[in-house]
């Protein structure tokens, strides 16, 4: 899968209105390692190192990350609540990003952060969306699995809602074709100076996840079970819930709302290689992020020079295959029943 992911990489940096090879593209990403730059012959021409460094190379990053953080997100949730359909965005988060995002697209709100305005209105929307479900799913101190998933719906549902009626209040057309663009994710204009934190988060939200693998194999029998194994179930939801958000909240803050691939990855990994986390989660990232990449190298080439949002692509891809999984009687998550 590292070997897809590379040549996955060096493919969608490759591709577009103007081609360039393999090679210059991977001279020109190590002619920017200072200890690699002085051994380098520059043979390639200016234009082309601005086309690979500058627009493309940050862009298929940014996809890797986002795809691959998606892809953890959707292990996770669907362990915490042991059913096979739930996703990133079961928790209210993409609603929640949503109405922050729309209010700065459409109506310039929080100026004062200038460029970070959008992500930090994002992040914000969707963190106080999760303390809201998390809020609405506590039972007598405890989290229940039934209202989490239903206090998700709900407070998507009504999150949703105020979003569209944002969108419908738009002084201008233009914002209004704004905000759909982004409601539908893109990496677009994607900048080396916007990767540092979800590159950050996802690698901190991996390192932890990886750690509590076993715990997560263990929730899949069943609380009382993990219980008698010695997981505070408890403890271990409210962790899982808090990083799932905050690594969603990141992603979605930089690449808008995309759909289908913590929902869609989770499965077709678990179809290859069963259902022990300490395969699932580094099979899932790399998954997602090769999936990703190429969905954004479709979605601005299918139709050039016009781009389409990834999130059409992704949901094209999902349809077919949650068709195909629902007509597959043999699958069954957890190494046990579907639930």
């Amino acid at each position: 899968m590292l070997l897809i992911l590379v040549i996955s990489m060096t493919a969608s940096v490759m591709i577009g209105a103007v081609s360039i090879s393999p090679l210059t593209v991977w001279k020109v990403v190590f002619s920017q390692l200072s200890f690699i730059e002085a051994y380098m012959i520059a043979d390639w021409s200016l234009a082309e190192q601005q086309i690979i460094w500058e627009i493309r190379f940050p862009r298929v990053i940014l996809a890797a990350v986002v795809g691959a953080g998606l892809a953890l997100v959707g292990v996770v949730i669907q362990a915490l609540v042991r059913n096979s359909l739930a996703d990133p965005f079961i928790l209210g988060v993409s609603s929640g990003a949503s109405v922050g995002a729309t209010l700065v697209i459409i109506f310039g709100a929080f100026s004062a952060f200038g460029q970070w305005a959008l992500s930090i209105a994002a992040f914000g929307g969707a963190l106080l969306s999760v303390l809201l479900v998390f809020l609405l799913s506590q039972v007598q101190g405890r989290i229940s699995t039934v209202r989490l998933l239903l206090a998700g719906i709900a407070v998507s549902m009504m999150l949703s809602a105020i979003t569209s009626y944002i969108v419908i209040s738009a002084p201008r057309e233009e914002g209004i074709r704004d905000a759909m663009f982004w409601m539908m994710g893109s990496v677009a204009g994607a900048k080396w100076s916007q990767l540092p934190i979800p590159v950050v988060s996802f690698l901190f939200a991996y390192i932890i996840l990886i750690l509590l693998a076993r715990p997560l194999n263990l929730m899949l029998m069943g609380e009382s079970t993990a219980a008698t194994l010695g997981v505070d179930s408890q403890r271990l939801k409210k962790w899982l819930i808090l990083i799932t958000a905050l690594l969603t909240g990141v992603l979605v803050s930089v690449s808008g709302a995309i759909g289908f691939i913590g929902l869609m990855v989770p499965h077709m990994v678990r179809l290859v290689i069963g259902s022990n986390h300490r395969y699932v989660l580094p099979l899932s990232a790399l998954t997602g992020a090769v999936f990703l990449i190429w969905a954004d190298l479709i979605a601005r080439t299918i139709v050039a020079p016009q781009e389409l949002p990834i999130g059409i692509i992704t949901a094209l891809c999902g349809g077919p295959f949650f068709i195909w999984l629902l007509r597959k009687s043999t699958y069954s998550f957890g190494g046990g029943e579907d639930h």
